[in-house]
């Protein structure tokens, strides 16, 4: 299941382009020939729910998007907005966090635990990895938290699984966000 929810201003727009484009870049991945027109029917054909929610009350941010996906295994979500016209995530798995978003971007999942943020930034030093932004969030001192890095090169499997290995590591994915002019 695919909903798609929203909120402030986005909530006036004709949101069904929008909601194609998010339903291209989710299945972009395991299709190649998915594109903004062909992918809410190649949802429906694959028995995607795809569900859109428009909320026009008041909303912590003037217009804000937030996309969940729900599998057999696990339910993710993901909230953004735009501010002076740059994209920014406000929201990781129910986690607060307000990030830019960059080309090179590495995603940690981890146990909020001191010591974490130094032995993490000194295995990306070591691997001459240069950070961009650092940003973070978590639910509750001591409990699940993330850590969203623009770096500024692509992130390798390599270092992914020296990250993963870390103490209080829960997951560790790259990310990759392509440039629009």
């Amino acid at each position: 299941e695919v909903s798609v929810e929203y909120e402030g201003a986005a909530s006036a727009l004709n949101t069904r382009p929008l909601t194609a484009i998010v339903l291209e870049s989710l299945l972009r991945p395991l299709l190649e020939s998915v594109n903004m027109v062909n992918a809410p029917l190649v949802a429906k054909e694959r028995d995607i729910e795809v569900r859109e929610i428009k909320r026009d009350g008041p909303c912590d941010y003037n217009s804000m998007i937030r996309l969940t996906v729900v599998t057999e295994a696990e339910t993710q979500s993901v909230a953004g907005t735009v501010f002076g016209g740059q994209p920014r995530l406000t929201h990781v798995a129910g986690i607060n966090i307000e990030a830019e978003l960059g080309p090179h971007m590495l995603l940690v999942t981890n146990q909020d635990k001191p010591g974490f943020i130094g032995s993490f930034g000194k295995t990306l030093g070591d691997a001459n990895l240069n950070i961009a932004t650092f940003h973070l969030g978590r639910a509750a001192p001591g409990a699940e938290a993330i850590a969203l890095i623009e770096v500024d090169q692509p992130v390798t499997q390599e270092l992914l699984d020296r990250v993963h290995a870390l103490p209080y590591v829960v997951r560790a994915n790259a990310l990759f966000f392509a440039q629009r002019n």
